[in-house]
This record gives C-alpha cells, sequence and structure tokens, in this order.
C-alpha cells in the first residue's frame, strides 16, 4: 500500500473511532516514527470524556522488527515536546494490549486523568514506548501542541 493511501486509511480510522468515543470535539494527532520505527506512520485521537480524562484512540501503521507478538505498547503524556521532552506527566498503562487491524497496522486505546483542554492548551507530547521484552524502545512521538481539532 502506497504511503498517501496508507495515511488515508489511517486518518478515517482515526476519525471514526474518535466520533465513537465521544461528542464533544477532539483533536488529532500525527504520530511521527522515531528513528527506530522509521517508515511507520501513526496517529492519536484525543476525545474529551467529561471534562475530567482524556480519551486517546492510537492507530499505528507498525512497530520495530523483532518485535514479540502480541504487540505489547505503552503510551505517555510527557511534559514539553518531542524536540524537547520532559518528565512524564501521564502514564496510560493499566492495559498494554493492542488489536492488529485489517488495514496492516495497530489499534489500542487509552486514557489520562485530565481534562482534554488542558493538554491543548499546555506543551505536552504523546510518547509510544515498546514493552522492556522489546527494548523499552519509543517508536512514535508526537507533540499535542500542533493538534488539529476535530468535530
Amino acid at each position: 500500500m502506497k504511503p498517501a493511501k496508507s495515511l488515508s486509511v489511517l486518518m478515517l480510522a482515526a476519525s471514526l473511532s474518535g466520533c465513537a468515543t465521544s461528542s464533544s470535539p477532539g483533536a488529532n494527532v500525527t504520530l511521527t516514527a522515531t528513528r527506530q520505527n522509521s517508515g511507520q506512520i501513526g496517529n492519536v485521537t484525543l476525545a474529551d470524556w467529561g471534562g475530567k480524562q482524556t480519551g486517546f484512540s492510537f492507530f499505528i501503521s507498525g512497530a520495530p522488527n523483532g518485535a514479540s507478538l502480541p504487540l505489547r505498547l505503552y503510551a505517555f503524556v510527557n511534559q514539553g515536546s518531542c524536540a524537547q521532552p520532559g518528565p512524564v506527566a501521564y502514564a496510560m498503562n493499566d492495559k498494554v494490549s493492542t488489536e492488529r487491524q485489517p488495514v496492516r497496522g495497530w489499534a489500542f486505546s487509552r486514557s489520562a486523568p485530565v481534562a482534554l483542554s488542558t493538554l491543548l492548551a499546555g506543551e505536552y507530547s504523546v510518547v509510544v514506548r515498546t514493552a522492556a521484552t522489546d527494548g523499552s524502545v519509543d517508536i512514535f512521538c508526537g507533540d499535542i501542541s500542533q493538534a488539529s481539532t476535530a468535530k
């Protein structure tokens, strides 16, 4: 599948999952693959869950070669940007399982105990990391401040 077509499928899947979780406006954050996961694409849709929680619906096209299956991924909201990361603000790892998608990728959902408006107003980034058994490698990062709003 060509990268442009993959990205279109990715955005559609992320938009649909974001619409299914909330009637409030949300935001889409493009995830950039790190050097350890080059060539992959990702997206996360953030949804307001009642003003006190934010839901995160992830879709990624792949993980590094050699990652063990079933794929287990960890997700974090860090203070700062991808270029200048700060400490972890919210670890979203009460579950770490993923679901393989028919469009050649992986989907998973998480939540953080913080209002979406707080995340959008501050300087935060979203990080996706492999499990310790796969080296605890950061494979995607996206700056929440660069989010595009969704309806």
